[in-house]
């Protein structure tokens, strides 16, 4: 090996560098260790703050060990997590769906809706449809937008009777769920309504009284083949053809009221030769001019199990009527006010014409004086009892308002209501 090559630890400056240099470390690392040992007990790390803002803990100890530090022990204090602290009571965000769609369902239509935006959970179950089955929205106005969000929630049975609806173009591609629908007397656009009837196809009972409709609206009615109670009273703008088209595809009715709308001959022979012989209650009134004795015979024959009849303020029908009326052997409930080419003697055979019978409604034909004896030719007869038809209405006119039948539909309330 050539003389001016060494090992490097041989090399006398380089070992007494390194030694040097180790000698510094040493020294340099124990005052480093000193240094933050006096540190920690002065204010430049404030233990006493972090031990008297923190929840009470053990403190880890960990001792270094080695030659350097055998002399010097120091603690490290650590901020531990914190925890929640207990609260006594269940959580509400532990309760299942279940339950808090129960408790949601005692509320209010406002106070559903404000708590709608507490949570991305909530808002959810706000909308569920176990929650907007039945609404009820009864003397509401400018409801056009409300109406809309509830259409679209499901509901299968919507009560809305008296709003004021302003222009509402409802698009939706699935048919409604709606099963029950109370319309009667809004003011409601005929083509915000169309909108509405077009996508139903499940409607078993609706009543669109005092409304005005059109040839569209009764050709999507024809569409609701499981429709037992139509109440059309009051409405107009129709024709005749689509009416008989309606009345043959709707072959399930139980309850028809047609009283008092824009009818001429044509409209009351339509309904007279095309009504479905499930019909059992029937208020055909107010045709003054137009129903004739060859209707009332079209339709005894077409419908032979009417329990209840309603034909007063047909002028042209006369005492003839009650042979032919004689057919409807379920007869119960007759009505004939105001028609006054019948006499009150004919009236008087009529608890032996029908042995059913039990409530007769005959204002404008007998005087007040005359009651009395005719109610002793017919002592099972209650005469003159009923002010208003109730057939085919959501809420019979003859019920005494109350609190709790206040918001009835068809002998059903609705739970979810707005609370004026």
């Amino acid at each position: 090996m050539p003389n001016d090559s060494m090992p490097l630890q041989d090399l006398p400056c380089l070992s007494l560098q390194g030694s040097m240099l180790f000698q510094y470390n040493r020294t340099s690392k124990r005052k480093s260790r000193a240094f933050l040992t006096e540190g920690l007990d002065t204010e430049c790390t404030p233990t006493e703050l972090i031990q008297q803002w923190s929840p009470p803990h053990k403190h880890q100890r960990l001792i270094a060990k080695g030659k350097e530090n055998d002399d010097n022990q120091f603690v490290l204090a650590r901020r531990s997590r914190r925890r929640k602290e207990p609260t006594a009571g269940i959580l509400w965000d532990s309760l299942p769906d279940e339950l808090l769609l129960r408790i949601f369902s005692c509320l209010h239509l406002q106070d559903l809706l404000r708590i709608s935006v507490v949570c991305q959970r909530w808002h959810r179950l706000v909308f569920d449809e176990s929650l907007w089955y039945s609404v009820d929205l009864a003397g509401l106005t400018h409801m056009g937008p409300a109406l809309q969000q509830v259409l679209k929630t499901g509901v299968r049975r919507l009560r809305c009777p008296r709003a004021f609806v302003e222009e509402l173009h409802f698009t939706a591609t699935d048919p409604l769920q709606i099963v029950q629908m109370d319309l009667s007397s809004s003011i409601i656009p005929t083509t915000a309504l169309e909108s509405i009837i077009c996508h139903c196809r499940l409607l078993e009972y609706l009543s669109l009284e005092g409304l005005q409709l059109s040839d569209n609206i009764i050709c999507s009615l024809a569409k609701n083949p499981n429709l037992l109670q139509l109440n059309l009273s009051g409405c107009s703008a129709f024709t005749a053809p689509v009416v008989a088209d309606m009345l043959k595809s709707c072959s399930s009715i139980e309850q028809l009221n047609i009283s008092w709308c824009s009818f001429n001959n044509d409209h009351v022979k339509s309904v007279a030769n095309n009504l479905s012989p499930s019909v059992t209650h029937l208020n055909l009134s107010g045709y003054r001019e137009s129903l004739t004795l060859d209707d009332v015979k079209v339709l005894v024959e077409r419908c032979p199990h009417i329990e209840t009849l309603d034909l007063s303020d047909s002028t042209l029908l006369m005492a003839d009527v009650f042979p032919v009326l004689k057919q409807l052997k379920c007869l119960r409930h007759l009505s004939l006010s105001r028609c006054y080419h019948i006499h009150l003697a004919a009236l008087t055979d009529l608890g032996k014409l029908f042995p059913a019978l039990g409530l007769l409604d005959v204002f404008g034909l007998v005087q007040d004086s005359h009651l009395p004896s005719l109610k002793k030719e017919m002592p099972h007869v209650s005469i003159n009892s009923r002010l208003f038809s109730s057939v085919a209405r959501p809420m019979p006119a003859s019920r005494v308002v109350s609190s709790s039948s206040e918001h009835t539909m068809w002998n059903r309330q609705c739970r979810l209501r707005f609370r004026l």
